[in-house]
């Protein structure tokens, strides 16, 4: 493959791997209809359409599975990641071994579909939101080994991706509060500068559920403070209360239909754990031609 073709997703750590996998998993010893009912040596081209309004994630990722079962295979990207689509456009054209083009079709498609799905979630709730400045914020509930993808996917519909695992910001939650309070360390605040002492540099985030809560922890200056299923009135108290260098982030019970009236309280970003383990799988299909 050359350089070009494996920049930008493509060139992120895992991903060529995970795809690999996922050909390996489908195809296994050899697609046995394919082998007992078509040429190796036949050629053919393919459309891969949408069926419903889009926006689109996944081009890459699906002309890459192509090429891992024909490197030779021409494949042309019409709709670029991030773009809208409309009911009945052609995403991607390809051409090359017809039996190649049977057995990348439903890997391609599940990647494509299931990113496709994400992104356009994400775009509704960034167009919900839009008079406000407010980002939306992805979760870590996302499907195992795919993460990457589905992140991805969240930033081609206009998200933001929060952290990417348990190691690039510390974010204490309930379970974390329970423990610290347990142990008799101290209050929020101390929690926070606990985590910096044993990891400077790195952002840390503070989930608390209640004013007194946010009240206590402000002083030690979290660079985040999530408001964990806070009624509206709270959220917009606590927005009123807050310093310079805090951003707070909203979570907990968030709809297409709340999501407005959330934005509007003077939070700086909303985060909403259905755009990666809820948006339904876009629905696309792989058209062979001659």
């Amino acid at each position: 493959m050359s350089g070009e073709r494996r920049s930008g997703f493509l060139a992120e750590p895992g991903v060529l791997e995970t795809l690999r996998r996922a050909l390996r998993e489908d195809i296994g010893p050899g697609d046995v209809t394919t082998r007992a009912l078509v040429s190796p040596r036949r050629m053919a081209g393919a459309l891969l359409v949408t069926r419903k309004a889009c926006i689109v994630a996944g081009g890459p990722v699906a002309a890459e599975v192509f090429r891992l079962v024909d490197p030779h295979a021409e494949i042309e990207i019409r709709i670029p990641d991030g773009s809208p689509a409309k009911a009945g456009d052609t995403l991607l054209t390809i051409r090359g071994q017809a039996a190649a083009l049977l057995m990348a079709e439903r890997t391609a498609l599940n990647f494509m579909q299931r990113m496709t799905g994400i992104a356009t979630m994400t775009a509704r709730f960034v167009e919900a939101v839009r008079p406000h400045p407010v980002l939306i914020l992805d979760t870590r509930k996302t499907t195992p080994t795919l993460r990457r993808f589905e992140k991805y996917a969240v930033r081609c519909g206009g998200g933001t991706n929060h952290r990417m695992g348990l190691y690039d910001m510390a974010l204490l939650k309930d379970n974390h509060r329970f423990l610290w309070r347990e142990e008799g360390r101290g209050g929020l605040a101390d929690a926070v500068h606990a985590i910096r002492r044993r990891f400077p540099g790195l952002p840390v985030e503070v989930e608390v559920e209640s004013l007194e809560e946010y009240l206590s922890v402000l002083p030690a200056r979290p660079e985040w403070i999530l408001l964990d299923n806070m009624d509206l009135e709270t959220m917009r108290a606590c927005a009123r209360q807050k310093p310079a260098g805090v951003r707070l982030e909203a979570s907990g019970g968030v709809t297409l239909e709340r999501a407005p009236a959330i934005a509007a309280t003077g939070v700086d970003a909303i985060s909403i754990g259905a755009l990666t383990h809820s948006a339904p799988a876009a629905d696309l299909s792989l058209e062979v031609m001659a």
